[in-house]
């Protein structure tokens, strides 16, 4: 591979937002390095995968090492990897709250820590966090207080992270999606889901993906959480 061909590494791959963030970014020309828990290999030479909860700071390393060792370089982390668990507040387990911060807040710090490392060696990257519109729009029909706590300080740290390294040339952005369509929505709770959208329906992947790669080509745009929810932010309807 060609030191300037662009690596991408995205988190939470193997299925649903993140498979479509793999394909996209290489039908853009980036080698991707390609993270879940039980990612297979790839028969796409552009595409590595490695195996193992991004939670483990071992496997965190070793995904950035792999990016490093095969392509030479580290351009766009997307931490997409997470888990939501929609349950009343006073409903949730110890170990509810422990999977959802191992994987939504420890496993952004572990694989951020070393791939923004390599992004200022090289004076330029991006990091892109996937997080929720119920951060700021919450829903009483869901409650999620455990996705608010943690994908809430993603948003945040989004914001103090693209100031930290606004002049180093590290920018820092987020997507908050509404609910989309993936597998893990049985068709059934479609007509449910649709209606928590002012806009009447559920986001693609499509969706989410476009605003990645919007973020990804943006480059005076750093410290941005941009909302993809069908006007769910906004405001109760």
């Amino acid at each position: 591979m060609s030191k300037e061909q662009k690596v991408a590494i995205v988190t939470g791959a193997s299925q649903g937002i993140g498979a479509g963030l793999v394909e996209a970014f290489r039908r853009n020309g980036y080698a991707v390095v390609a993270n879940s828990r039980n990612i297979g290999p790839s028969s796409d030479e552009g595409v590595v995968t490695v195996a193992g909860s991004i939670s483990d700071r071992g496997v965190a390393e070793r995904v950035v090492a792999t990016a490093i060792e095969r392509f030479g370089r580290v351009d766009t982390l997307i931490n997409n990897a997470g888990i939501f668990v929609a349950k009343p507040f006073t409903d949730y387990s110890v170990e509810d709250f422990q999977r959802v911060l191992d994987v939504n807040l420890a496993g952004f710090f572990h694989v951020s820590q070393f791939a923004i490392a390599q992004m200022l060696k090289q004076k330029r990257g991006h990091v892109l966090q996937i997080t929720t519109s119920l951060v700021d729009q919450p829903l009483s029909d869901v409650p999620a207080a455990l996705a608010s706590l943690s994908k809430g300080g993603l948003d945040a740290v989004t914001r103090g992270l693209a100031i930290e390294y606004a002049k180093r040339g590290v920018r820092v952005n987020a997507v908050s999606p509404g609910i989309i369509k993936t597998p893990m929505h049985p068709p059934e709770a479609h007509g449910f889901l649709d209606a928590l959208h002012p806009v009447g329906h559920m986001g693609e992947i499509q969706d989410i993906v476009d605003a990645v790669l919007y973020l990804e080509r943006a480059t005076f745009v750093t410290g941005e959480t941009l909302h993809v929810d069908g006007g769910q932010h906004a405001g109760r309807w």
